[in-house]
């Protein structure tokens, strides 16, 4: 169909403008993510069938819907109405750039870029449980929400999370559906620690979002039979900077 080639220009732009509206008018939160939610199944669907291909819409949808999901909860603590637009953009330019790699990777294999799912799936994975997690701190501070009911909500985001990493790198098999049970057992082991922490929320979900990135980064080279030496000293050398910045700053948060 012609249209489906409009679809990942035209989906980003929509999520835009119901996230301004949102930005003006907080009701309609519920009613913007149901709609959104059926805007991104609908766009990957269309471009699935077209390719003929056999997919499961439902591992393309996950990123998207937990980057905004994530990106909507974490608007709600943010004080001011520009750091709002700072974000609403972040978003806006997250999806355009997923749903134009996913038409690329399913209609356009020869101008799709090597890796670039993956590249996607780590990072916006880790700035979607960024913003989780210091939501749900924020929340437990501000409306103090039982500790365990949070827990049990990030472990079932992070269990999402980390689905999403191994489905988008090829490494989601019988054989290792076992991590997929421990890591996130280990991360909300974590997160359930840093949070007698008196630490801002902001903070606190950085912690977390760091972590994750370093163990979820080894094991995934680890999976795939590239792990050495000098990629466990890279993810170390950024886990130690990215906590120390975040020791430091700590105060003035």
């Amino acid at each position: 169909m012609r249209l489906n080639r409009y679809l990942p220009l035209a989906t980003p732009f929509l999520a835009l403008i119901f996230l301004e509206f949102y930005s003006f008018n907080a009701g309609i939160i519920y009613i913007m993510l149901v709609f959104l939610f059926f805007l991104f199944f609908f766009t990957i669907r269309q471009l699935i069938v077209e390719s003929g291909k056999n997919e499961n819409v439902w591992n393309y949808c996950i990123l998207p819907f937990l980057f905004l999901s994530s990106g909507v909860m974490f608007s709600t603590l943010m004080p001011h109405g520009y750091l709002v637009q700072i974000l609403i953009i972040i978003i806006f330019l997250f999806l355009n750039f997923y749903f134009r790699s996913i038409y690329e990777f399913l209609l356009k294999p020869n101008n799709y870029k090597k890796d670039s799912l993956e590249n996607f799936s780590s990072y916006g994975n880790f700035l979607a449980l960024y913003f989780f997690a210091s939501s749900v701190y924020g929340f437990q501070s501000f409306l103090g929400i039982d500790v365990w009911s949070i827990m049990f909500f990030l472990l079932l985001v992070i269990i999402l999370i980390v689905y999403q990493v191994f489905w988008a790198n090829k490494i989601l098999t019988k054989a290792n559906l076992l991590y997929i049970i421990i890591l996130p057992l280990v991360y909300i082991e974590l997160a359930w620690s840093i949070s007698f922490l008196t630490l801002s929320f902001y903070i606190l979900g950085m912690i977390l979002a760091v972590s994750y990135y370093i163990g979820i980064g080894i094991v995934r080279f680890y999976l795939i039979g590239k792990l050495d030496a000098q990629i466990i000293k890279m993810y170390l050398i950024f886990g130690f900077f990215s906590i120390l910045t975040v020791i430091l700053t700590a105060r003035w948060i």
